[in-house]
């Protein structure tokens, strides 16, 4: 049975002048198939390491000052491996229990405004799960789509959950229907899906005649009032 292991360091820095507390988090994490390290400040995420790829990810804005994390990677593999030994012998030290499961919800929406034929992303959020990992998979008009899909770190909640999401590149075209579906161990092989349909709303017709309506009797009503105009001047 998969165990999953979890540190988390938490470190509080008081400003006594100004009151300001502030929280810097170094979060390690690590299971038999799953390994995390990252770091944050004030519930953000600062970096964290891609240990796919074999290098650390600054994960702040663009606008915002640059920061380097030299050695921070090398940290990383310091900790998970230490992190995997402390789970081993948590493992012989504790009797197994039966594993307490948190099974995620999803929902899945568009990144921008969607505009037929402008490339977009559709976002597949997937909230309170627990443990990880957790496997999404997308479907284009019920086809499976492998490419232009990319999947982010896990975020621990305060109630030690996670969140991850997946999103997906493509090019809106009436008619497409696209879904994301989560698959957990709480769920049972069933999963969720989510679908999502590309309908641009396409604007009524109702205001046009309404305007088109309004003007004639305004024209008419000018008209009228034109003529008994001239025909009081007559009178006269």
């Amino acid at each position: 049975m998969e165990m999953y292991g979890v540190l988390l360091l938490l470190a509080v820095i008081v400003s006594i002048e100004t009151q300001v507390v502030h929280r810097d988090v170094q979060f390690t994490g690590c299971s038999d198939t799953e390994k995390e390290f990252l770091i944050g400040f004030d519930g953000e995420e600062l970096w964290h390491a891609d240990f796919i790829r074999k290098e650390g990810v600054v994960t702040l804005p663009d606008f915002a000052d640059p920061v380097s994390f030299p050695g921070f990677y090398e940290a990383g593999l310091s900790n998970i491996e230490v992190c995997k030994q402390n789970l081993a012998q948590y493992i012989k030290l504790s009797k197994p229990t039966v594993e307490q499961l948190a099974p995620p919800d999803a929902s899945i929406y568009s990144e921008d405004d969607v505009v037929l034929g402008v490339e977009n992303a559709l976002i597949c959020l997937v909230t309170g799960l627990f443990p990880p990992p957790v496997n999404v998979s997308w479907t284009k008009n019920n086809q499976i789509v492998t490419e232009d899909v990319s999947l982010s770190q896990y975020r621990r909640k305060n109630d030690g959950t996670f969140n991850i999401f997946s999103s997906l590149r493509f090019t809106p075209a009436e008619g497409d229907i696209y879904s994301c579906t989560v698959y957990h161990k709480a769920l049972e092989r069933r999963g969720i899906t989510k679908t999502w349909e590309v309908d641009v709303a396409v604007p009524g017709i109702g205001p046009a005649v309404f305007c088109g309506v309004g003007l004639s009797l305004g024209l008419l009503g000018v008209a009228a009032g034109t003529f008994f105009l001239i025909k009081g001047n007559n009178c006269n």
